[in-house]
């Protein structure tokens, strides 16, 4: 039985989540995910290294863009296999890659006109990626499974999906592969959750398995907030809220920005912070919420609590869900204080660059971000404080208060996923230390060998390695 593993994204840096498993000529792509680095965008208009209708089946770990945004370009190439995910992931990709396509047609003919008007031409192809017609023919793949479920995903080989903690419906996945009286099994992290936070169970902690492959976003950092990211956010907002600026939050709509409601939440009921209307300005965000209602079995117990007394963060009065466009242009019409509660995350594309033009040379205003920012992204860049800073082909100088919780991250730091390690009983063969920039990769890796004992290795983009 001959095992190869191909890395195929996420490799020394954090986005474009893509790995594939090669046995007797069946082949089974874990994740299919969007780059986002600007260095590596050319990466997602390149053709899949393995023909898209060779590919047998699909497991996807969760909804994140950097985990599913390249399934409807994977369909329109020719897959056809099925695609294995639990049903809140099932859901909630659907609204992300709708969005993303729509966002992809309409970003594509804004370019065209602004690229004209200025006379030049733009590095990058100005045709969007795929349609939305493309993401529709991709959802009648999905076969959805339940956490703890071991499915059959082709001859010999199976898997089995845990609870990652990271968002909502998010998974681990072992792969085990069978044959000729042999058996071997490699773990795929996804995206390690936090213990403790609001709203989701804590995540499931790493099976035995003969190899690993493990994320390693903040390898090398610990999340060192002072306090916890309720009294962080509380101080911020009210601090902007006297100097008489808006609060914008540039959010990620899968569970950053229902984190934040459930903290915006307890804190009016606490009367914390003063009861300043409340926008969350995502079609996409407002979507994602919906789907949470669906699944009350993936609640915690505090959440649980929330719901049965009729105090759910997503409905306390001074909310407001801006759906439209129309919906959206009326908040900065608004007269007096808010907080804004915008995609993406990143502040690469969506409404969230029309409310920081609106407010990043306001020195009383702040944009405070509370996801990760990954590297060549308009999110890092103002995060890195510079005096000015280009949006939607505009210059603007930064005077608007810029500020960061690292609590809110739905990323394990370096200790946790060392924890989320630590309950092995049998160690692995080799662990591979994925999806996290080159240097936070290189540093768990280390760490985990010095720790652990276990052979590690960061790999590099398309590398291969047959594994026994």
């Amino acid at each position: 039985m001959r095992i190869k593993l191909s890395f195929l994204g996420a490799a020394r840096n954090v986005t474009g989540s893509r790995y594939c498993i090669s046995v007797d000529g069946k082949c089974i792509l874990v994740d299919c995910g969007l780059y986002q680095e600007r260095e590596f965008l050319n990466r997602n208009w390149d053709p899949f290294p393995i023909p898209a209708g060779k590919i047998d089946a699909m497991l996807l770990t969760h909804a994140h863009l950097d985990h599913c945004g390249l399934i409807p370009k994977l369909v329109h190439e020719g897959f056809r296999g099925k695609i294995f995910c639990t049903a809140a992931t099932g859901e909630i990709s659907r609204i992300v890659l709708l969005d993303s396509a729509h966002l992809m047609q309409e970003d594509a003919e804004f370019k065209k006109k602004r690229h004209k008007k200025e006379g030049r031409t733009s590095p990058y192809p100005t045709e969007p990626l795929y349609t939305t017609e493309d993401a529709e023919k991709s959802f009648s793949l999905y076969s959805h499974v339940k956490y703890q479920q071991t499915v059959p995903v082709a001859d010999g080989i199976e898997a089995t999906f845990y609870d990652a903690g990271h968002i909502f419906g998010s998974s681990m996945i072992r792969v085990k592969i069978s044959g000729n009286g042999e058996h071997r099994s490699i773990l795929f992290s996804g995206d390690v959750g936090r213990w403790n936070k609001p709203i989701l169970h804590d995540p499931t902690f790493a099976q035995d398995s003969d190899y690993i492959i493990t994320e390693s976003t903040y390898g090398n950092r610990i999340h060192k907030d002072e306090y916890k990211p309720e009294v962080i956010l509380e101080r911020v907002i009210n601090s902007t809220l006297e100097r008489g600026g808006n609060v914008v939050i540039p959010s990620f709509a899968i569970e950053r920005s229902q984190d934040v409601l459930y903290h915006l939440n307890n804190m009016l009921l606490d009367g914390r912070i003063p009861k300043v209307p409340v926008f969350v300005d995502s079609p996409m965000a407002i979507s994602v919420t919906e789907v949470f209602k669906h699944h009350p079995e993936l609640f915690d117990d505090d959440m649980s609590e929330l719901i049965h007394n009729h105090e759910s963060p997503f409905s306390f009065p001074g909310l407001t869900f801006s759906r439209t466009t129309n919906q959206s242009k009326e908040i900065n019409k608004h007269k007096g204080q808010s907080i804004i509660i915008a995609g993406s995350g990143m502040c690469t594309g969506g409404r969230v660059k029309h409310h920081l033009v609106n407010n990043i040379s306001r020195p009383e205003s702040t944009v405070l971000f509370v996801g990760y920012q990954a590297a060549g992204t308009l999110g890092r860049l103002i995060l890195e404080k510079p005096d000015e800073v280009r949006i939607l082909g505009q210059i603007y100088p930064v005077k608007a208060e810029i500020a960061r919780i690292n609590g809110f991250s739905g990323h394990a730091d370096k200790n946790e996923l060392l924890q989320w390690l630590g309950k092995v009983q049998t160690p692995p063969k080799q662990v591979f230390v994925t999806h996290g920039e080159a240097e936070a990769a290189e540093s768990l890796s280390l760490q985990i060998h010095e720790k652990y004992g276990w052979k590690t290795s960061v790999p590099s983009y398309q590398d291969q390695v047959i594994v026994d």
